[in-house]
Formats: C-alpha cells, sequence, structure tokens
C-alpha cells in the first residue's frame, strides 16, 4: 500500500515547478516530463524492493531510494534551468515531498519488520543523515529554489543555534522542577490532587494567547527594573517565550515521572528496605532507574512538543526558525516557509530518535 501511493505520488502529482522568476507562477511538471529516464530511477529500485523477502536487502533498496530521489530533484533543476532566462527557478512540487514522506514510511516499515535494535536504528539515521548531507554538499542542488533561499541566508545557522537554545533552554529548568514535583506527587496524593488540576490548565492554553499573557507583566517589571531589561528580561523576545515553553513542559515531566515511581513494584520496595538501604539510597538506586524509562518518555514528549512551539515564539520576538516561517507566509514565498519548518522537524525527529535510544538502551541494561 505504501509502496502504491508512492508511485502514485511520483507519477500523478508535479513533481517540480518551473518559475520565470520569484514572482510569477510557473509551469507545474511531472517526474518523467521533467526528469525523462533519470526520474525512473527510485521508481526502478521499488519492484525490487516489494519482490525481495530479504528484508535486510530491501531496506538498504529503500533506504538508497531516499537520496536518491534528491539526487534526481537536484539533476532536473539544472536541466531545466539549462535553456531558462537567468531568473528561473526550479521548485519543490507535491509529488516531490509526498514521495519523500512514503519513502520515509517504507523505511520506517522495513525497520520495524526487522526490529532493529538501538544502536542499529540510530546508525541507520545517520547513515541516511550523512548521505543527504553529503549530496547537498557536493553542490548538485544547488539550482533548486529552496538551497538558493538557504545560500541567500547567512543566519540560518545561528537562527538554528537559537532555536535549540530556547527549546533546551526552558526543557532544562523544566526537568530539575518536575522531577522532584512528580516524585512528590507520587508520595502526597494531596499534592497530587492540587498541583495536576493547574498543570492541565496550563496546558489548555493556546501557545499565542500564553505569549501574550506574559507579555504584559514582563514589560511592567521591565520598565520598573531597568536591571532585568539588562538581562533580556523584557515583554518580547526570549524571556516570555522560555517561560512559556518552561510552564508547558511541567505537566508531561510531573505527569510521566509521578506514574513512573507509581509503577515501580512494592516488593521491590520491601526487598531494598530490607536489604538496609535509606530512603535516599532506595531513591536513587532502586527507584529512579525504574522509573526513567518512564520519565524519558515524557521527556520526549517534551522536546518534540517544545522544538515546535519555539517555531511560534517567533512571533514576539523570540527568534529561531520560525522566523523564517512567518517572513514566508508573509511574503507568501513558499521556499523560505519551507527554510524554517523542515529543519524544526528534523531537529524534532533526531531528538526524538535519541530519547528513543537512550530507552531502549535502558531497558536492556535493566533486563
Amino acid at each position: 500500500m505504501l509502496a502504491a501511493a508512492l508511485v502514485a505520488s511520483l507519477l500523478a502529482l508535479p513533481f517540480v515547478g518551473l518559475q520565470p522568476n520569484r514572482i510569477l507562477p510557473g509551469e507545474s511538471l511531472s517526474l518523467l516530463s521533467s526528469a525523462g529516464l533519470t526520474g525512473l530511477w527510485p521508481l526502478l529500485l521499488l519492484p525490487l524492493c516489494l519482490a525481495n523477502r530479504a528484508l535486510p536487502l530491501r531496506l538498504a533498496l529503500t533506504a538508497t531510494a531516499l537520496p536518491l530521489l534528491l539526487y534526481t530533484a537536484g539533476h532536473t533543476a539544472i536541466a531545466l534551468l539549462e535553456h531558462a532566462g537567468p531568473l528561473a527557478r526550479v521548485s519543490l512540487g507535491a509529488g516531490f515531498w509526498l514521495g519523500l514522506f512514503w519513502l520515509c514510511l517504507l523505511v520506517t516499515d522495513t525497520a520495524l519488520r526487522l526490529k532493529l535494535g538501538p544502536a542499529a536504528r540510530l546508525a541507520l539515521v545517520t547513515i541516511l543523515t550523512a548521505a543527504v548531507v553529503a549530496l547537498l554538499a557536493s553542490g548538485l542542488c544547488d539550482q533548486l529554489s529552496l538551497l538558493k533561499v538557504f545560500h541567500n541566508r547567512s543566519d540560518f545557522w545561528r537562527q538554528g543555534l537559537r532555536h535549540l537554545q530556547l527549546a533546551l533552554g526552558s526543557i532544562i529548568p523544566a526537568v530539575l522542577a518536575g522531577i522532584p514535583l512528580g516524585i512528590a506527587c507520587h508520595r502526597s496524593h494531596r499534592l497530587r490532587a492540587a498541583l495536576f488540576p493547574v498543570l492541565n490548565i496550563l496546558q489548555t492554553i493556546p501557545s499565542l494567547a500564553m505569549f501574550g499573557l506574559l507579555m504584559v507583566p514582563l514589560s511592567l517589571l521591565s520598565t520598573a527594573y531597568p536591571w532585568l531589561g539588562e538581562l533580556g528580561i523584557r515583554g518580547i523576545g526570549a524571556a516570555p517565550a522560555v517561560i512559556a515553553l518552561f510552564l508547558y513542559s511541567l505537566l508531561p515531566i510531573v505527569s510521566n515521572t509521578a506514574l513512573g515511581f507509581d509503577r515501580v513494584d512494592a516488593h521491590v520496595r520491601e526487598a531494598a528496605t530490607a536489604m538496609g538501604m535509606s530512603r535516599r539510597q532506595r531513591l536513587w538506586q532502586v527507584e529512579l532507574p525504574l522509573a526513567l524509562p518512564v520519565i524519558l518518555s515524557g521527556l520526549r514528549v517534551v522536546v518534540t512538543l517544545n522544538i515546535g512551539l519555539v517555531a511560534v515564539a517567533a512571533l514576539v520576538g523570540g527568534g529561531g526558525y520560525g522566523t523564517y516561517i512567518f517572513q514566508g507566509l508573509g511574503q507568501t514565498a513558499t521556499d523560505l516557509v519551507i527554510l524554517g519548518a523542515l529543519p524544526t522537524l528534523l531537529l524534532a525527529f533526531l531528538f526524538a530518535i535519541l530519547i528513543d535510544t537512550l530507552i531502549a538502551l535502558q531497558q536492556g541494561t535493566r533486563a
């Protein structure tokens, strides 16, 4: 079914679009009409992937089709622009993006069927990432409009660093505060009954509303105490973004910490106490290692949530890749929107893979 959807997307939908310049609408071209026989290369791998029952070979062929699809797009751009005007642009169409999506699902499905371990999954992602980076560094895809927009943005890596600073800058204090709160909620049902409704209410506030609510008190504070403004605590910028993301992070961390400690078997605690362990020793040497997979699951939710919400924080001057997204929306520049959205998605995916690997390794060590 996934392979059929892939073939239909590549053949029925526009693979690229050729525009005479950045403003005027262009012509949508299919894979065959734009790339010719070279566009068939990814498709030639599909019958082998479907007919071959050897899952390792199927995974290798499907994974090879991913950078090969990008190679086809770059080769197509070079061929189309050879006889076009100096301002012409080649943009990636819906067929390319959907084809990339289905190929990723095919790789994921095959990897799940193989039951790859955490180290093998991480190695697979690393190899695919390295192949795509090497292809982009070769300059073959530089004629694509998305890559032209990338080369024109000299602050791309600085915005990426800002994106990570905002996301991790809110997660670290949330972890430092949320884990002790979760342990306290596990031990005190009265505290859990009082704290969880408050955290649930905070989680239901829309992100834009949260940023707006924080702008007024932070502006008043920076006006009343100018030294706070010198530290960067203002109504706009990083301060409202970090505080809002910190508040959003508390519920998953606190609830998963409490749940992880709730799942520790009472007999295990009794055995640790019988061995002469103090309450602190039992916490660090027995309970926390057993609850850690559930805590890390909550951390995975927080990381992916915050990396996405940082993009919205660009509306209050937070910076990050969301700056490109909203600039692109204001200018009706699709490539600029993709330049902000794609790395945001990749960052969330890579961090989720890393945390999943940590969870699997921790469970394997415990077993």
